[in-house]
């Protein structure tokens, strides 16, 4: 039997690339084209570890998921544990997903019953029955292209709030852009102002302050104590009263901006009557987006551009 190793591998690196394409828009990373073909570079590389060295440790069980490791590595920015996890399992939920979606097509197209050579009706379950490279060069890119236009549809569905976009925010001089969370469930406003209270984390807002500005908000907000507050920072600062989960009264320190800018369905959003909420700590373990966004900036808003 005659093995065409160059042209299995790079069927096998043009699948890889797809399932990663997919597992990118699932994540919804940013990841640039030219890492993900690296990442399909590495995984087809498993296919001449297997002609090669059948015995290797990568064709174990356990080899094979340190591989998927390696691959999703090479193929995305990972900062945390939970966003390898992450990754793995979009990985593996693309992979099962169009493997499954080929399997029901070739069953669907074979014909379970048959006529023997005596003439008898025979019945085949299909289990065994080969599928050809053919099929799967073709049927492939058909089940991830449904795939794909399916999950962009069930995307366009939801709730239009709930989605990211990117934000800048200028503070004095500074000016600095991250992503934003629209959060429907993010009723909070200034009592007397009435303006709309979007919350960042720590993450983004040290930007604008040193490190010893910085642990004195903290010493401000943990303490009580608005003494310390920062000279320069007295006139930005604000306190946010409000009623947490359950139903204790605390306060928010908030910053007032020169300006925000977002972009929302291609249009861009300006506005000032806004202030800028200081949470302590990370919004997500993941790191996807560093400001939780109000509903009524998006409502009441009036679209500069588009």
């Amino acid at each position: 039997m005659t093995i065409y190793l160059d042209a299995v591998w790079l069927l096998n690196f043009f699948l890889d690339m797809m399932l990663l394409m997919l597992t990118q828009m699932l994540a919804k990373d940013s990841t640039r084209k030219l890492r993900i073909m690296f990442g399909a570079f590495v995984a087809s590389l498993l296919v001449p570890l297997m002609v090669y060295y059948p015995s290797s440790f990568f064709t174990t069980l356990p080899g094979k998921l340190l591989y998927s490791i390696i691959i999703i590595v090479c193929s995305f920015r990972i900062h945390t544990i939970y966003q390898l996890i992450k990754r793995l399992l979009l990985f593996y939920f693309t992979t099962f997903s169009i493997g499954g979606g080929l399997i029901a097509i070739h069953f669907l197209l074979q014909s379970p019953v048959s006529l023997s050579a005596g003439g008898a009706l025979t019945f085949n379950a299909g289990y065994g029955d080969p599928v050809s490279w053919g099929f799967v060069l073709t049927g492939f890119p058909l089940v991830w292209y449904f795939t794909k236009n399916r999950m962009d549809k069930h995307t366009a569905e939801k709730i239009r709030y709930d989605q990211l976009c990117p934000v800048t925010i200028q503070i004095g001089q500074s000016c600095y852009t991250t992503t934003g969370y629209i959060d429907s469930g993010n009723q909070l406003s200034d009592p007397l102002t009435k303006k709309p209270v979007i919350v960042c984390d720590s993450f983004f807002l040290k930007q604008w302050f040193t490190d010893y500005e910085w642990d004195m908000l903290r010493t401000a907000h943990d303490q009580l104590d608005f003494s310390v507050l920062p000279n320069d920072w007295e006139n930005r600062l604000q306190i946010v009263p409000f009623q947490g989960v359950g139903g204790s009264r605390t306060f928010m320190l908030a910053l007032k901006p020169e300006q925000v800018t977002l972009v929302y369905n291609d249009d861009e959003i300006q506005t000032r009557k806004v202030l800028i909420g200081i949470q302590f700590a990370h919004l997500t373990k993941d790191q996807s987006y560093h400001c939780l966004l109000h509903p009524q900036i998006i409502k009441n808003a009036v679209p500069i551009s588009a």
